[in-house]
């Protein structure tokens, strides 16, 4: 048997060595993963789970909401940060950084040496590896501690990047007090990112972390300035010379730290579904949120205590908030600083009244100069008043709408239905809040629901976006969401109508307070809620001032509170008063009308157009007057006159030639509110003198039994004040009305009682067949 060759025996030899060592590796392998999973590594930031910055649109912190620490940070990724600051980072704390395996053992054989000679530790060896391990997982300032942190920074090596791992360290490197990261740091001592350092402001934070307490700028600007002049000499090679000395000379000045501090409520509000983030994205801008939180503290300053003041600002194009101020001054805990009234829901007041008429427009039941009736009246039962406590008689639309006159908003709802109008305003987005149990009726139109200032700003928005509202976006991945409110023509004459007052008010130079700015102001019942919302060509702007406990504030109204600082908001921003002429769309045309019966003067009689007015019109559509509320018949009064005397006759009374003529009645209600001009021309001419005995009624006709201005006072025993009332100058059909209520027709003149159930002011008004009319007032005391 032959002997096995040597060279052979050699081979199974090292065969089996290598089998033995790569089977001590898979066991040290297996070990190291066993290890790893046993051990895992510490999630970053895992002790501050509710850290968080709220940016604005350009990265400036608006608020920063600390982990139960109290730690700002503010998270940022390489490429958000200054190359400067990148490669003296590096330079000065890790050269090796991006080739060792998480350990130097150079540096680290290099600082075992310094410790033994001198007694003490001259410089550490850590790489950033290593002080990311101990930032994730602190450890004792032992050999143990120190074993735990280059295993760790092995540890970390096998599951990070290197760019991973040097942004850890971007995001919790300590920077002084309760600041973590580069970013946190740059923004609080410099006020600015950190993507924008310079070479000296760099160097300045790149040594922060190696003593934050005792290099903090802000507290000990000449300690971090020598220690920030180290780090610039260490950069001579890799920084240009001239660079270099320039940002020697460079003080260092560092603000004083301090908590940011803008739209805080909004970052409350986007905090709540934030839960896991680092940082939120708004669409705030800074510039105009500052602007707009210091006019609202300002003017808080001159208004009572408690009282409140909320803005928004919208983006029109976009529909991002650009400013959100749900308070007046969030330090001002008497003022309820921390009460968001942006989502509070309170009365609008008078601020629905646009969309009534826009709704009413695109229904084809009004014009912009369509004829309303301001006067006392009653709609079932409802009694309206305007807040000025008078009336203004006839009106048209444009000018109900510029002089928020409550009468004719009730008498347009009652045309189209206040569930259909609630409906309508749902449908483009606007909910209305009702009391338990409470449906639409005719007081919604003045402010018998509640809506909040953000639902309101956004639907506002459609009178600038051709009829177009939208939710409003707080965040740049919100989806825009948006819903027709109302035509493109109707938002062009409404607005048209609050920016210069419709077609007659562009043609007066200088007509309009606020030109620029289509606005409406609101007022709740008790001077509780005050209110501006106006939109431009570039924002919608809303104000609500009030007491967020619904306190009534006697004498603030939205015209003396809420519109002025509306237009202080608007002048501010930039570009927001820019008046620009919004040419008509297709749909709306400019044409004369007629009043009273409200159809094109086009065509019309002369003698039925005793008044033109210039009125736009939508869709063609130029509709009558609405029917007379409180007289049945025909719009128009036929009636015959002489040929010869141009006086009036009836047929039975004449045996001269004769002819008809017609002339357009005025609602029953305005007829006592003519003046004596146009009565004389809308009305029949006199009688002829054969006709005069048989149907000439007496001139005028007067109420008897109280005198015009008369106080009645209540019986002490509280039975009800009642009059009996009569009529002189007339054998006709009489009407009776009391505060715009019919109270009776009477079939011929005859005497009328009228109670007083409760003190206050009676409008009482008489009228007969003719249009003869006489009317007082009195008060019960």
């Amino acid at each position: 048997m032959m002997a096995t060759p040597i060279w052979r025996r050699f081979s199974s030899a090292i065969v089996r060595k290598r089998w033995r060592w790569l089977a001590v590796a898979l066991v040290l392998l297996l070990a190291l993963l066993a290890l790893d999973r046993l051990f895992p590594l510490p999630a970053p930031g895992r002790d501050s789970p509710y850290a968080l910055v709220v940016l604005a649109r350009d990265g400036t912190p608006l608020r920063a909401f600390p982990d139960n620490q109290h730690v700002w940070r503010h998270a940022v990724a390489l490429q958000q940060v200054s190359p400067l600051y990148l490669e003296a980072l590096v330079a000065y704390e890790d050269r090796a950084f991006w080739w060792h395996p998480g350990v130097n053992p150079l540096a680290l054989l290099r600082a075992g040496w310094q410790w033994a000679v001198n007694g003490k530790i001259v410089s550490g060896g850590s790489t950033i590896t290593m002080q990311v391990a101990r930032l994730i997982e602190p450890v004792p300032r032992t050999v143990a501690g120190k074993l735990r942190q280059i295993i760790r920074a092995l540890q970390i090596e096998c599951h990070y990047s290197k760019a991973e791992i040097l942004n850890l360290y971007l995001n919790y490197a300590p920077m002084g007090g309760v600041l973590e990261g580069v970013e946190a740091a740059s923004r609080a001592y410099l006020g600015k990112p950190s993507v924008r350092l310079t070479h000296a402001e760099a160097a300045l934070l790149t040594v922060l972390p190696q003593m934050p307490s005792l290099l903090r700028p802000d507290r000990y600007p000449q300690r971090a300035q020598s220690a920030r002049d180290k780090v610039l000499r260490r950069m001579s090679g890799r920084w240009p010379d001239a660079a270099i000395a320039d940002a020697l000379t460079e003080p260092v000045i560092a603000q004083t730290l301090r908590e940011p501090l803008l739209a805080p409520l909004l970052a409350e509000r986007l905090k709540r579904g934030a839960a896991g983030k680092a940082k939120i994205d708004t669409t705030i801008d800074a510039g105009a949120q500052a602007t707009v939180e210091a006019l609202l503290a300002d003017r808080a300053r001159t208004l009572p205590p408690r009282v409140s003041l909320a803005a928004m600002v919208l983006d029109n194009a976009s529909m991002e908030v650009l400013a959100y101020a749900g308070s007046a001054d969030f330090s001002d805990d008497d003022r309820f600083s921390h009460v968001d009234m942006v989502r509070a829901a309170r009365s609008p007041g008078s601020t629905l009244k646009p969309f009534l008429y826009a709704f009413a427009l695109d229904e084809g039941m009004i014009h912009s100069e369509s004829l309303l009736s301001d006067t006392p009246q009653s709609f079932s039962g409802y009694q309206p008043g305007n807040f000025q406590q008078s009336f203004h008689g006839p009106v048209s639309v444009s000018e109900a709408l510029v002089k928020s006159l409550n009468v004719p908003a009730v008498e347009v709802l009652e045309q189209l239905g206040p569930t259909r109008f609630v409906a309508m305003l749902r449908r483009g987005g606007l909910a209305l809040e009702f009391p338990r149990g409470g449906t639409p009726n005719l007081s919604v139109i003045l402010g018998g629901a509640g809506a909040t200032l953000e639902d309101m700003v956004g639907a506002y928005a459609a009178f600038a976006r051709k009829g177009l509202a939208a939710v409003p976006r707080f965040t740049p991945d919100a989806p825009k969401r948006e819903q027709r409110m109302m035509s493109e023509g109707a938002a062009f004459i409404v607005r048209d109508i609050l920016e210069t007052g419709g077609p007659i008010g562009r043609a007066v130079e200088g007509q309009g307070g606020y030109r620029g700015i289509a606005w409406k102001t609101g007022t709740s019942f008790g001077f509780r809620d005050a209110w501006a919302v106006g939109v431009g060509n570039r924002y919608t702007v809303g104000v609500w001032v009030g007491r967020p406990d619904g306190t009534p504030n006697p004498g603030f109204f939205g015209a003396n509170v809420a519109a002025p600082l509306l237009a202080d908001i608007f002048t501010a921003l930039p570009g927001g008063r820019a008046a620009s002429p919004n040419p008509a769309p297709d749909s709306v045309t400019q044409e004369k009308i007629c009043w009273p019966l409200g159809t094109r003067a086009a065509g019309t009689d002369p003698a039925l157009c005793p008044i033109q007015r210039t009125a736009w019109t939508l869709a063609g559509a130029a509709p009558p007057t609405f029917a007379d509320r409180l007289q049945a018949g025909t719009p128009t009064l036929t009636y015959f006159v002489d040929h010869a005397s141009g006086l009036r006759v009836m047929p039975d009374c004449t045996a001269e030639p004769f002819a008809q003529r017609q002339t357009a009645r005025w609602p029953a209600s305005l007829e006592p509110w003519l003046d004596a001009g146009l009565r004389k021309n809308v009305t029949p001419p006199p009688w002829t003198p054969r006709c005069a005995q048989a149907y000439r009624p007496a001139a005028s006709i007067k109420i008897v039994g109280l005198n015009d201005g008369e106080v009645l006072r209540r019986a002490t025993n509280g039975a009800v004040p009642r009059a009996r009332l009569d009529i002189r100058g007339s054998r006709e059909d009489i009407n009776w009305m009391v505060n715009g209520r019919l109270l009776s027709h009477q079939a011929k003149a005859g005497e009328q009682f009228v109670e007083f159930p409760a003190p206050g002011r009676y409008d009482i008004s008489a009228f007969d067949s003719h249009g003869r009319y006489d009317r007082i007032s009195v008060r019960v005391d």
